[in-house]
């Protein structure tokens, strides 16, 4: 009977210890997930940085007091008034990219290191656009995105994060400022245009006097090609003729050493002699002839003496 008496309060006290050991293990064992991390305090003391994976705690005596993912994270930075080195206002906002490097620093670092950042963001950006005039804040943008990306480093790391990007994402001067630029840009575009077409036009003459100096040149040189080549042709013609006559000569020198030659000379110069004096008399209705000389065989007689002359003192 005793025995029996004492089987419930056996019962529940084993009941009691087994939820007292599932709650115990549940509250032990935490699994962290890949790219975060957890801060562990004990009673109320940072105690220990448990990272990706199985890990254990004192249950009722630790507890999770932080949790920082390490993964890397995009934040808007709002919109914010930022003056330029002349005097001009715009309106910038931007994106930042930061990732957690020290868990324990972001957590007891900085309250709040998200805004933090956010912060230090904006003021850097109004810092670094009034460094930089109106034109060159379009020009110089990944400049000016580098340059805040530095300062800002440089500032959070006792806060244990880095920023690794920062990308503005629009850029608003004032209404009358876009107006005078956009005025400005027509200007500069109607300058290149007319630029660009006096060029044309200067170029287009240049090659138009060109092609007239090569025609020319080619025109003169043709002209020259054709006198030198007549030239030569009638050099050639007159050195044919006189070869010509030359071999001619000779010819009628030789022949006229035969006596078939020296008749054949009687009879052309006594031809030629009644020729002459038959065209004397259509002139002149007078002719005067020497005594013994008016009959062709004295005319003949006397050339075939001057031939014969000739003859011998060759």
């Amino acid at each position: 009977m005793d025995i029996l008496e004492l089987l419930p309060s056996l019962l529940s006290g084993w009941i009691f210890l087994a939820i007292f050991i599932v709650i115990f293990l549940r509250s032990s064992v935490k699994f962290v997930p890949q790219n975060s991390a957890f801060i562990v305090e004990r009673f109320g003391k940072y105690n220990k940085t448990m990272e990706a994976g199985l890990n254990f705690i004192v249950p009722f005596i630790d507890r999770i007091a932080y949790t920082r993912s390490l993964k890397e994270q995009a934040y808007d930075v709002p919109q914010q008034a930022a003056i330029t080195k002349d005097n001009i206002s715009l309106v910038v906002d931007g994106v930042l990219y930061l990732k957690v490097l020290d868990p324990y620093k972001a957590c007891y670092g900085v309250d709040d290191y998200v805004f933090s950042v956010t912060q230090l963001a904006q003021t850097t950006m109004r810092s670094e656009v009034g460094k930089l005039e109106l034109d060159k804040t379009f020009e110089e943008r990944e400049n000016l995105n580098t340059a805040i990306v530095s300062s800002i480093n440089e500032a959070s790391e006792p806060w244990g994060v880095q920023v690794l990007r920062y990308e503005i994402k629009d850029i608003e001067p004032p209404r009358s400022v876009l107006d005078a630029m956009e005025r400005q840009m027509k200007a500069e575009r109607e300058k290149r245009a007319a630029i660009l077409e006096s060029e044309g036009q200067r170029q287009s003459d240049i090659n138009i006097a060109e092609g007239e100096k090569q025609a020319r040149v080619l025109a003169a040189e043709a002209e020259r090609s054709e006198q030198v080549l007549k030239a030569e042709g009638e050099a050639k013609a007159i050195l044919a003729v006189a070869q010509a006559q030359a071999e001619a000569i000779e010819v009628v020198g030789r022949t006229a050493s035969t006596p078939e030659g020296q008749k054949a000379i009687q009879l052309e110069l006594a031809g030629k002699a009644i020729e002459a004096k038959h065209a004397i008399a259509k002139e002149s209705s007078v002719v005067l002839l020497p005594d013994g000389q008016s009959n062709a065989s004295s005319l003949v007689a006397e050339a075939m003496t001057i031939i014969n002359k000739l003859n011998q003192t060759k």
